[in-house]
């Protein structure tokens, strides 16, 4: 075992006194030795019930013959850290979370991982580590939000707060009507209701077959949720006595897989953030091209929360992750039978789901034939930009509008609660990217606001930064070359025209190419917005978001 380097021979004695020192018996110390990393918080409702499952997995690992060392991950809430200076170091976590899962699991040779997850960087953070250690590993994602409810009205977090904000602002609810949204759509552990990143990365989680069947979907606070910890806690150990390892799971095939869920789901667009890190942990070769390719020939076909009223309990109601396999398996030949940490095939899994067509329609009966995400370039986004299509409404699939340009989110959330962004605008944030931010923030601030004011279809929002898997409406995220790396997004002015053309993949900014060489050899390059701590390094060292946002 991995594990003899540390408690093995004579000269050991020392390390197995400081091992004794924790608890460990003597035959404890016989077993593989299995990390529970748990990024449990008080400050993230998203794991803040995460001590029952540590405990379910921890009684796995002890029941199959494994002993369980339980240590900590940070976890950064995205909806807490939104809107302000805190949510430049959301991004950054994910590297963070992979350096302290790869640190821990290598200082103290572990033979196996259970990575006990759940919100946006934290699942993807983890998942590079065990793609860098490679040693056998299970994912435990720690499931969804209940619904929340007022008044017999079915909310969610977006729905119920940030969306409210902009129906409060615009008139159309009371103040008294706000708080009573506010205090009620949130009613317990567990990661935001809707299709956004957490929840989004769970499903492919499970579809590249890191976790268990029904992990992604299964409630936080629910007994299936516990039954689930209690048997990736059985199953790890396991694994290890097989040697099965990230490695022989996580493939350029089930990477793709992952893929193919995504636009069948209409999932996060920061998704492909992450699927580029991971691959690119794993040193798997994946790139835009492969969603690009993807998205001309997956149908989206469930349509959940922040683009329509069904939630993830209502997924995992109708089939969960298996009744999504079941319905696309032998459908498409670009979804591959892989196996995963169950042992289970695609194949074997789709064989045993049941699928309620109601919420999961067939690829013969799409929500529609478009995908749920898609790839733009363009002379704005040469190296691509993304979109989540599945929040935008059909009849604004193409537009084309003026430029109102601001180089922050604050700027341009005072624009919108202050009514300046009016019908057949673009909304430009700019120096918002990965090194320019520094970290790449979402905006779903602005989006929510704008959706809230009711024009959602008629003004557009793009941006070097990126949105949240709970935003809506025509926004656009990612543009590639970011503006601190001198991207033409950089360059847009106010008043600039610019067309948006989803079917086509295109964005572009209308100027005069001889302008445009003008404004770029008046580039300079802004001075750093951060110059100390992590932020600092953490800018000088990400790469652009086409590549995954990967730091070198």
């Amino acid at each position: 075992m991995r594990s003899d380097n540390v408690k093995k021979g004579i000269h050991r004695a020392p390390h197995r006194a400081l091992l004794y020192a924790t608890g460990v018996s003597k035959e404890g110390m016989k077993r593989p030795f299995i990390g529970i990393a748990s990024s449990f918080s008080d400050l993230v409702p998203g794991h803040a019930g995460m001590r029952d499952l540590e405990r379910q997995i921890e009684k796995g690992i002890h029941s199959g013959g494994g002993q369980a060392f339980i240590f900590g991950v940070p976890a950064v809430c995205d909806g807490i850290a939104m809107g302000h200076s805190g949510m430049k170091y959301s991004l950054p976590s994910r590297d963070l979370i992979a350096d302290c899962v790869e640190t821990v699991a290598s200082a103290h040779q572990l033979d196996g991982l259970v990575l006990l997850t759940n919100c946006d960087k934290i699942t993807p953070g983890m998942l590079i580590a065990a793609m860098r250690l490679n040693i056998p590993t299970i994912v435990v994602t720690a499931g969804p939000m209940m619904d929340g409810c007022s008044k017999n009205e079915t909310l969610t977090m977006i729905r119920g707060s940030f969306e409210a904000i902009g129906k409060f602002s615009n008139g159309e609810i009371t103040k008294e009507r706000l708080t009573e949204l506010e205090d009620e759509c949130c009613p317990g552990a567990g990661a935001c209701q809707g299709l956004y990143t957490a929840n989004t990365m769970a499903c492919l989680t499970e579809v590249m077959g890191m976790s268990l069947p029904f992990c992604a979907t299964a409630g936080a606070v629910s007994a299936k949720k516990k039954q689930i910890a209690f048997e990736s806690g059985l199953k790890i150990v396991e694994l290890v006595e097989k040697n099965i390892t990230p490695s022989k799971i996580v493939t350029r095939d089930s990477l793709r897989n992952a893929i193919v869920a995504d636009m069948a789901l209409g999932g996060s667009t920061n998704t492909i953030l992450h699927l580029l890190a991971v691959a690119n942990s794993g040193e798997i070769e994946l790139s835009l091209d492969d969603f690009d390719e993807l998205s001309h020939k997956i149908p989206q076909i469930i349509k959940l929360d922040p683009s329509a009223l069904p939630t993830m309990t209502d997924l995992h109601n109708a089939g969960g992750i298996p009744a999504v396999l079941k319905t696309i398996w032998g459908h498409t030949p670009e979804l591959k039978d892989t196996k995963g940490v169950s042992g289970l095939k695609i194949s074997e899994i789709a064989k045993m789901a049941w699928a309620d067509n109601n919420i999961i329609k067939t690829l013969e009966n799409p929500i529609t034939s478009n995908p749920g995400l898609a790839v733009l370039y363009g002379n704005l986004a040469p190296e691509g930009s993304v979109i989540k299509i599945s929040g935008v409404s059909p009849d604004c699939l193409t537009f084309e509008g003026h430029a109102k340009v601001f180089t922050s989110e604050e700027a341009a959330m005072e624009a919108i609660d202050k009514n300046k962004i009016t019908a057949g605008d673009v909304v430009v944030i700019t120096y918002e990217g990965p090194k320019g931010g520094p970290g790449m923030r979402e905006m779903l601030a602005p989006t929510s606001m704008i959706v809230g004011k009711g024009l959602g279809s008629k003004v557009a929002l793009i941006t070097d930064g990126r949105f949240s898997g709970g935003t809506r409406g025509l926004c656009i995220g990612h543009i590639c070359p970011e503006a601190a790396m001198g991207g033409l997004i950089g360059l847009v002015k106010d008043g600039d025209l610019i067309k948006i053309d989803i079917p086509a993949r295109k964005i572009e900014l209308c100027v005069d190419e001889s302008e445009i060489s003008a404004r770029k050899s008046q580039f300079k390059a802004p001075e750093p917005k951060e110059n100390k701590g992590w932020l600092a390094k953490y800018s000088k060292i990400v790469q652009s978001a086409s590549t995954g946002a990967i730091t070198k």
